[in-house]
């Protein structure tokens, strides 16, 4: 589809000196095309001519079919299809590589859960999504930053240590601290006087923190529940494979952005409000937040001021990517905008993302400061459950593709009902049906190995296949199917079945789509993808015989570059494929 568009571009450059990108879709199912464009329709207005006229003269540069109102039609040929897997099938990480981000530096931050409380749903979403984004910039060429921001200071923290400091816990646990957290938000709320104790405690907490005192019960607790954050933490995301390159904590930020906010104020980016540091976004259409409380704290605000700017110095990046709760939206457009006034080029290489709630099905609102939330590890357990419990499986690869690809499979943005019994279906929608798919590639093709291994021929030849990269464990001769093609078989020059026809459109399909999704920030896109090219490989697995056929060596190279492409978008998902399912 790519090679269309360009040679569609290039021709009405050529004819009427016009920068135009078509648009290439899919043929309608009643001609006898694989592609169609509506350019002409497109340019009828600028060019002053009708739409028919228009395709009449592209066409005898392009030798396409023409349909009213004034589409173009394409129908690629069978000898180019089979050129285009072969070559897929010599050279496919080279034929799919994209470098639109060589050469750049992006930092993708994500997850930013807060030490002293624990890892609830959001935070698994936006850990799965946001590495899957920075996949997809690494894919583009870009050195990605996974960073990690929370507030190891702040009022939750001392909520939490007004808790902690009475009682006696001499084996500290993560779930200890919680609980903590819960009970300080209540007497937060319905006790005057431990609302100012905490208060005075937040205060002593940045003291703490800003001069490394550790020779105070208060300090020694502080620190001890910290490390244990960080540690908990670092475990968690271990077990999902996410990996963060830098951690940063508020406290390691706040100065910068204090500092900050004070320059501007004189400047006249923020002003004076009741003893408070305001920006007043009500200037430009939002709504007005306090940077530095009357207590000459910095609010979380000031802390994302000096964020910004800290990873600006750390790293000098061409991008940043802010993941957070959609909730977050009209915060961060005011903090950006304050920005905006005094270091402009910082928010234009900022784009902030938003994604919605994940409920389980009954769609409950839950809420940490309640202690009712559900726990990030609660999700994984569930899933493993439910694996368990349908197929008698307890394999982590495919627990954590089910729950990995339940996420990625949504567009971010909206809330997400989490299903644990429909992600472990191994039909349908689901990342078990992925893995199966690819499992039964494999199959395929150590069958395909083996055959040539007893037959005598050459080692050379199987590893020219690329065939020695496929393991041969599991293999079940029963997976291959016996099922007759949907048409008849010629010699030579062969006429392609359409189910092979069909799977070859869609992995020539998979460069485009991973364009799209890393111009949109979209792993969803990938993941959809995967799905209907899984789908394309059953009706082809079905309907064409592969081991012992007529034509098995160029269905192999199919299978084997069907493997590839399912391979590296499961990974873009940042999901595994097992031996065996």
């Amino acid at each position: 589809m790519q090679e269309i568009i360009a040679k569609v571009k290039l021709t009405i450059k050529d004819l009427y000196d016009l920068d135009f990108d078509p648009e290439i879709t899919p043929a309608p199912e009643n001609l006898d095309a694989d592609y169609s464009t509506n350019a002409p329709l497109k340019l009828a207005k600028e060019l002053y001519k009708s739409p028919m006229a228009i395709a009449e003269e592209l066409n005898r540069e392009l030798n396409a079919e023409i349909s009213a109102p004034g589409f173009l039609n394409f129908k690629l040929s069978d000898e180019f299809l089979n050129e285009e897997i072969n070559n897929l099938s010599n050279d496919f990480n080279d034929r799919i590589a994209s470098d639109k981000f060589a050469g750049k530096t992006v930092i993708c931050e994500f997850s930013d859960p807060n030490p002293f409380k624990v890892l609830h749903v959001g935070h698994l979403y936006t850990s799965i999504v946001g590495d899957s984004i920075g996949k997809l910039f690494e894919y583009a060429g870009a050195k990605v930053i996974r960073a990690n921001f929370g507030g190891d200071v702040g009022l939750h923290v001392a909520k939490t240590m007004y808790i902690l400091q009475q009682k006696s816990l001499d084996n500290l646990t993560i779930e200890d601290i919680a609980r903590c957290y819960v009970e300080g938000t209540a007497v937060y709320e319905d006790d005057p006087n431990a609302k100012a104790e905490i208060d005075s405690l937040n205060q002593e907490i940045y003291r703490i923190n800003a001069e490394n005192i550790h020779d105070a019960h208060l300090a020694n607790l502080y620190w001890k529940g910290r490390e244990l954050s960080y540690e908990y933490f670092n475990n968690f995301y271990d077990s999902i494979g996410v990996k963060f390159d830098k951690y940063y904590p508020e406290s390691s930020v706040a100065a910068l952005g204090l500092k900050t906010v004070k320059e501007q104020l004189e400047k006249g980016v923020y002003e004076m409000s009741d003893g408070a540091v305001i920006f007043n976004g009500e200037k430009y259409g939002l709504h007005t937040r306090v940077f530095i409380n009357q207590k000459g704290v910095p609010t979380y605000e000031t802390k994302d001021v000096g964020l910004i700017f800290t990873k600006w110095d750390d790293y000098h990046f061409d991008k940043s990517v802010i993941i957070t709760a959609s909730e977050q939206l009209e915060y961060m457009k005011v903090v950006l905008k304050s920005i905006e006034q005094y270091a402009p080029e910082l928010v234009e290489k900022t784009s902030h993302l938003t994604h919605g709630l994940v409920r389980l099905p009954g769609n409950v609102k839950m809420a940490s400061r309640k202690g009712n939330f559900l726990k990030a590890i609660d999700v994984l357990n569930m899933v493993k459950d439910e694996l368990k419990s349908a197929y008698d499986s307890s394999d982590d690869k495919v627990s954590l593709a089910a729950t990995k690809y339940a996420f990625l499979k949504y567009k971010m943005g909206g809330n997400i009902i989490f299903d644990p019994k429909e992600s472990v279906k191994m039909t349908g929608n689901s990342g078990p049906y992925l893995l199966y798919s690819a499992v039964r590639a494999k199959k395929i093709l150590a069958k395909s190995l083996a055959q040539t291994e007893g037959s005598g021929k050459s080692e050379s030849f199987a590893k020219s296949e690329g065939l020695e990269t496929v393991s041969r464990e599991g293999y079940d001769p029963s997976e291959v199917s016996e099922a007759r093609d949907d048409g008849p078989e010629r010699t030579g020059s062969r006429e392609l079945q359409m189910s092979e026809r069909s799977l070859i459109k869609k992995i020539l399909g998979y460069k485009g789509v991973l364009e799209e999704a890393v111009a949109e920030m979209s792993p969803h896109k990938v993941a959809n993808y995967l799905y209907e090219l899984a789908q394309e490989f059953s009706r082809f697995y079905e309907s064409c015989p592969v081991i012992g056929c007529d034509h098995e060596a160029e269905r192999i190279k199919l299978v084997k570059v069907y493997l590839e492409t399912m391979t590296h978008g499961l990974n873009i998902l940042g999901i595994k494929i097992p031996e065996e399912m």
